[in-house]
């Protein structure tokens, strides 16, 4: 008789976690734009050092429909299965649950009996989410210890909102329904993440599908119209709690990154761009005397730049803006990283002290002007670090270049191709790109990608140590 007994790959703590064996493979969401009538596909990297096909592809499951658009995806199942006050330690971490932003429709792939051959074995059909869940546009994927959460960026009826988060059986996948019971004013939708022992969720804001799909609204973005606000939640009432508004300047207030440690009531936001400078920035929210507080801790300021060298959206700036896209906390809570997509820079930060974070480490690839190639790539990169993943021991980041296709064509309107790399990481400090590892992926664009056992933004630890 088969005993039941917990994946391997789930740890109770962060800390445990980070003893975990090396990651060998990752999965990386490749997406073909409008016009190329291809559909996009879910890549399989191989990221063993002793394989023979080391920093290759070594396979390309291509998806039935055109024009999906695959953004985010992530994990059924993870570490959260370990809660206690939702145990589901029979759980595997075998499916990945893959939307498509632009269509609405969301597949389920299995990952075994080869990691290497993932298989789809349920689609989701978007009639079928939207009748369920009440929205449209799936975004965010997080493995929850009672279900499979998916934030959304519109509506089902009206499309532009309000967006919202709905939950999916970890068991049939089946939607179950929307999550919020009590909205409040809440309207834009993007992020989200929990800090699960204090029964708390946060949210955050991008834009209505009007805004984003045929590429930013340069309107929108000077009349401050993207969101600006972070939300908190109580998490068993599904109950709006508290809003803050950091302010209308600060445009897009995107990904969020909490604590790993379950004690901490902490966590960092990225700010895409402010509309009063063209900088980017790190806010961090915290609790005291029993309110959510918001401050910046991080700025990052825009760079001077030729007109001629600008794209069309920039040269009335005479600048590139750093256009923070994502954000990064390793396992130990030690090192932020934030990819700059405008100015092509990864940074590093040590958030030791989260109230004041110290720039430890810098690599440069790729940008807007700059175009700042690498060792094992001919000539100048378009596209620039845009989402990252850690891995669980926080030695190794990997990132990919691309955001979504429309406003790729914006930023790089020279035709921008697909690549991913990594970067080395010093224990104490410092970062190094990686000279040998360089993936290019042609004319396919990638974006998130999932390490195989878990990585950084995969997993939520409900015990300290």
């Amino acid at each position: 008789m088969a005993l039941w007994k917990p994946d391997p790959s789930f740890y109770p703590s962060a800390k445990m976690a980070m003893q975990a064996p090396p990651e060998r493979h990752a999965y990386v969401a490749a997406l073909n734009p409008a016009g190329s009538n291809k559909p996009d596909a879910i890549c399989v990297v191989d990221l063993d050092p002793d394989s023979a096909t080391y920093c290759q592809v070594v396979n390309t499951l291509e998806l039935p429909n055109i024009g999906d658009e695959l953004h985010h995806f992530g994990w059924n199942a993870c570490s959260s299965a370990l809660c206690p006050y939702a145990p589901h330690p029979h759980l595997e971490r075998r499916y990945l649950i893959v939307p498509g932003l632009r269509s609405s429709r969301i597949y389920v792939i299995d990952t075994k009996p080869d990691p290497r051959k993932p298989q789809i074995i349920k689609t989701l059909e978007p009639e079928e989410v939207m009748a369920k869940s009440g929205y449209s546009r799936p975004h965010t994927v997080h493995c929850g210890p009672d279900a499979i959460y998916i934030s959304a960026m519109g509506s089902a009826n009206g499309d532009e909102g309000p967006g919202g988060i709905f939950m999916l059986d970890h068991f049939s996948f089946n939607v179950i329904g929307p999550w919020e019971l009590h909205r409040g004013d809440q309207e834009l939708a993007y992020d989200f993440w929990w800090h699960l022992a204090q029964d708390v969720l946060i949210s955050s804001e991008w834009a209505k599908p009007s805004q984003f799909e045929n590429g930013l609204v340069p309107e929108d973005l000077l009349g401050n119209k993207y969101g600006h606000r972070i939300h908190f939640w109580d998490l068993r009432k599904r109950k709006l709690e508290q809003s803050i508004d950091i302010g209308a300047e600060h445009q897009m207030l995107l990904e969020l990154r909490p604590s790993h440690d379950p004690r901490e009531s902490y966590g960092f936001a990225g700010v895409v761009v402010s509309t009063e400078d063209l900088s980017a920035s790190i806010w961090l929210w915290y609790r005291e005397n029993d309110q959510w507080q918001m401050k910046k801790v991080i700025t990052i300021p825009p760079v001077p730049a030729e007109e001629k060298d600008l794209p069309d959206l920039l040269k009335g700036f005479k600048a590139v803006p750093p256009l923070v896209s994502d954000i990064d906390l390793s396992l130990d809570d030690r090192f932020l990283y934030v990819a700059c997509w405008g100015t092509g820079e990864m940074h590093q930060y040590d958030v030791s002290d989260p109230h004041n974070p110290q720039l430890t480490g810098k690599v440069e690839i790729g940008g807007v002007v700059n175009k700042k190639g690498h060792p094992k790539a001919e000539g100048p990169l378009l596209g620039a670090p845009q989402m990252v993943e850690i891995s669980r021991d926080g030695r190794r980041v990997y990132f990919t270049n691309s955001l979504y296709s429309t406003w790729d064509d914006q930023f790089y309107p020279d035709k921008m191709t697909g690549w991913m790399v990594k970067v080395d990481v010093d224990p104490d400090g410092g970062i190094s790109l990686d000279k040998d590892f360089f993936i290019d992926f042609g004319e396919t664009r990638v974006h998130q990608v999932r390490l195989e056992g878990g990585d950084a933004s995969t997993d939520s630890y409900c015990f300290s140590s």
